[in-house]
């Protein structure tokens, strides 16, 4: 895991431009850091290294394929080097002067070009590639979007990074808010690629890559346009036409085949090496197959809280016990998540409002103290079916969709007459009368949630609404127009079977990229913590698309067929409870120990003064969630935190 960076030459001396924008990605590579500068004065590429593989000289970068016509910076790993490595030395005669995957890569690149070899690639990846001999710079992105890559220009500069604060850092870069994707991150509480924060520079779509030919004339360069290598749209289509026709013992076996090989092509490392342990599923599942795959105690890292509804400590600990792991775990207290909290607009280049970027922050604190690569098990939810939205696809919709429109509106407006704080209590005091399926956590705002869906006309405006926090940006954020994206544009939409296939579809090509990646990424690099995801090697992600959903979802219970291969390991019992997700008590947490905080932020005259938000609906609903007449915790967080990042901007200019 590594950061890179670079830009066209300009006004700007390459060397001091190029270490002050290495400089603020120093938490991406501790380990050293290198420049390369075109001498034709066309373009300077730089690197920052976390040593995992390869630890000699030999693996530094940017790095110069032997016949010297490329030179490469990568950020990730490629698991398959190995073989490509052969199979390129039985084609092509060479003498490696040492072990990395980096090497291997350019070399491949020399020997095939760059499309052809990151259709054979197995890996994550961020890849930045100058061609000396025709002038042009390459960049390409894996294929689900595990490693960041912006790019953009300002005026005639080109320049792209792999986060933002260190394009931000170019001297010639005019760093100007675009308050139409602030509009989209207030909805979804990140960024969607292919926005970003800042007018100009985008994110490089997942399974793409584009070349740049590096002119005089840069409006001619203007043109190059990202194309894809790898797609999850013809990966479902694909799946669609070769669906699985065998037993589901048979699906069992072949997942759990894949399951292990994927697993153990992340385990190669030259430094320690351990995984993220949540008790679930997911993380479960990884950790068991780790386990039965190496010979000394798979080390194991998690959070706990202290707080009713939210801790799955125990869980992880009892999963760890049946595997033998070596387990840590730490509990997190709100003055942690106060400690964490001024850090976050710092660890995000951008505002980002998925509230559990805290416990991520801290469970990648804590493994950082003992290993330097750690697996986890994200990813699984939207392959199987996990998400608790998908299920409520068949318990939820489909009842309503056959309700009567008068029925609907009496139901929503009954939801809504109680505040979740109520609903909260009403379930806690009746929960030992209630059967196991109706003991829901935070009940209030799921009755929130299903008053607003009980008024929807289709099963895509169920989806949006469900994924949305803030439904209205236009009206809060000042002169903004809202973009379209692939949520509201269905014709770039997969061609699912059904409701549930095609929210997975969704949440792969949007949640999970921009946000469930985006949290594991940053809150791992800001401790110099290489993440790696088993469930999206895309020959798992494809085998995965092959299944029926009822192997799936089945019998009300997501994530059916993964379960199966779990319980091979771990006994049923640790595992089946409702899913809680990774989140933090944000609600009470707003209205006690980070109340200041928050109204220092909220303020009026700030709110005012910055002049991105209308401040009256801000206002009322800070307000009514201070009385507890409704739960606002997501909504009053996008803004927060947007708000922390902008004085953060502020004080860095």
């Amino acid at each position: 895991m590594c950061g890179i960076f670079g830009f066209s030459l300009s006004k700007s001396e390459p060397y001091v431009t190029a270490k002050r924008m290495g400089q603020v990605l120093h938490h991406r590579g501790p380990d050293n850091y290198g420049i390369w500068v075109d001498k034709a004065g066309r373009l300077a590429l730089g690197h920052t290294r976390l040593a995992i593989l390869e630890l000699s000289e030999a693996g530094s970068q940017p790095m110069v394929s032997s016949c010297g016509r490329y030179i490469i910076a990568l950020n990730g790993e490629i698991y398959n080097h190995l073989s490509l490595r052969d199979e390129i030395s039985q084609e092509k005669k060479l003498i490696w002067r040492g072990s990395s995957d980096t090497e291997t890569l350019v070399e491949c690149i020399a020997k095939w070009g760059l499309e052809r070899t990151l259709r054979k690639t197995i890996g994550m990846f961020a890849i930045a590639l100058w061609d000396t001999h025709e002038n042009i710079l390459s960049l390409a992105r894996d294929r689900l979007g595990e490693k960041p890559l912006y790019w953009g220009w300002s005026h005639n500069l080109l320049v792209f990074a792999s986060e933002l604060k260190a394009i931000k850092a170019h001297s010639e870069f005019n760093a100007l808010i675009d308050r139409n994707a602030l509009t989209l991150f207030l909805r979804h509480g990140y960024v969607p690629a292919p926005h970003s924060i800042y007018q100009g520079i985008h994110k490089l779509l997942p399974g793409h890559f584009i070349s740049i030919p590096i002119k005089d004339d840069a409006e001619e360069s203007k043109g190059a346009r990202p194309v894809p290598y790898w797609t999850l749209r013809e990966t479902i289509q694909d799946g669609k036409s070769n669906l699985f026709k065998g037993t589901p013992d048979e699906a069992v076996d072949l997942l759990d085949k894949q399951l292990r090989e994927s697993i153990s092509d992340q385990l190669i490392s030259d430094v320690p090496l351990g995984a993220f342990l949540s008790g679930g599923v997911d993380s479960s599942t990884v950790v068991a197959l780790m386990q039965l795959q190496s010979d000394t105690p798979v080390q194991t890292y998690t959070l706990g809280f202290h707080e009713q509804g939210y801790n799955e400590a125990e869980h992880a600990k009892a999963v760890a016990k049946h595997l033998g792991t070596e387990h840590t775990e730490l509990y997190v207290t709100a003055d942690d998540a106060l400690n964490v909290i001024p850090k976050l607009s710092t660890i995000h280049c951008e505002p980002f409002a998925d509230s559990s970027q805290i416990p991520a922050f801290l469970v990648s604190q804590l493994a950082r103290q003992h290993v330097t690569v750690a697996l986890s098990g994200d990813g699984g939810d939207e392959l199987f079916g996990g998400y608790n939205r998908y299920l409520a696809a068949q318990k939820v919709w489909r009842p309503i969709k056959r309700m009567p429109n008068i029925v609907r509106q009496f139901t929503a407006g009954a939801l809504s007459s109680l505040s979740p704080n109520t609903w909260d209590k009403l379930f806690n005091f009746a929960s030992p009368a209630l059967p196991k399926r109706l003991r829901l956590s935070i009940p209030g705002e799921k009755a929130r949630k299903l008053s607003e869906v009980l008024t929807l006309d289709s099963g895509e405006e169920f989806y949006r609404q469900l994924t949305s926090f803030w439904t209205d940006p236009e009206s809060i954020v000042i002169d903004s127009v809202e973009p379209s994206t692939i949520i509201t544009n269905s014709s770039g939409w997969p061609e699912a079977d059904c409701l549930e296939h095609r929210m997975m579809a969704l949440d792969s090509l949007t949640y999970l990229p921009d946000d469930i990646l985006v949290k594991v990424d940053r809150a791992a690099m800001a401790n110099s913590l290489e993440t790696r995801t088993p469930f999206l090697d895309h020959r798992l992600v494809e085998l995965a698309w092959r299944m029926p959903m009822d192997f799936k979802i089945r019998h009300g219970q997501g994530k059916w067929l993964l379960r199966q291969v779990l319980y091979k390991y771990v006994p049923k019992e640790l595992i089946e409870r409702p899913k809680a997700g990774f989140g933090v008590p944000l609600e009470s947490w707003l209205r006690g120990p980070l109340r200041d905080w928050a109204e220092d932020l909220l303020s009026e005259s700030r709110l005012s003064n910055d002049g991105y938000f209308h401040v009256a609906p801000i206002r009322k609903m800070w307000n009514e969630h201070l009385s507890k007449k409704k739960n606002w915790q997501y909504h009053l967080w996008n803004i927060l935190m947007f708000q922390a990042w902008l004085n953060n901007e502020k004080e860095q200019k």
